[in-house]
């Protein structure tokens, strides 16, 4: 029970793709004793995909978490002055989340959860997907790594020959990632290669 006690913001974006292995991290945190507090981005809320309507992931988070995700700026910003959280996730952090995060741009509720969450000086974990990370989204990782108390998840180009820029984070290494974030250290290696490609 490594998370027991530990209070988890869990923040989903919209990098659909990955959802089916976020949410295997997410029931492995809860099976290790977290209090998970699940937040959305308006795209999880609202948008269907090829990989999922948005009610089905909704309603597994919901049955994982035992709660409802919060969805709306209103209802995270009590993260900050009531210090509800000791770490929050964002995974997987879409390339949009990664550049308005670095840039103190706070228009949708995950941001709003990890800008509420900073004031209090507590970790912020994240696991990038995004198809442009070796892109322009390259000065926007190197920012945030800049940035006191944000911490990333090791990782690496999913698919070097067909999207030479994309990279996605190693979920399964969320949970280590969140240990050594509230002990205050970056996990190392952070540049992981992927096993297998497309």
């Amino acid at each position: 029970m490594r998370f027991k006690g530990v209070k988890i913001g869990f923040a989903l974006t919209g990098s659909h793709c990955t959802l089916a292995g976020v949410m295997i991290v997410l029931k492995q945190l809860v099976n290790e004793g977290a209090d998970i507090t699940p937040i959305i981005s308006y795209t999880i809320d609202q948008i269907d995909t090829r990989f999922g309507k948005s009610d089905y992931w909704k309603a597994n988070i919901k049955e994982l978490t035992g709660k409802d995700p919060l969805g709306t700026i209103p209802e995270v910003e009590p993260i900050g002055p009531k210090k509800l959280l000791d770490c929050v996730v964002i995974a997987p952090c879409t390339g949009n989340t990664l550049a308005k995060l670095a840039n103190g741009i706070t228009d949708t509720p995950v941001l709003m959860a990890a800008k509420a969450h900073l004031r209090n000086q507590r970790p912020i974990v994240i696991a990038v997907s995004t198809n442009d990370g070796l892109g322009v989204n390259a000065r926007n990782i190197g920012t945030l790594l800049s940035i006191k108390n944000i911490f990333l998840v090791p990782f690496g180009q999913d698919s070097p020959l067909k999207k030479s820029n994309s990279l996605v984070a190693h979920m399964d290494k969320i949970p280590d990632t969140i240990l050594e974030a509230c002990r205050g250290r970056q996990i190392q290696p952070l540049l992981v290669e992927f096993t297998s490609y497309d």
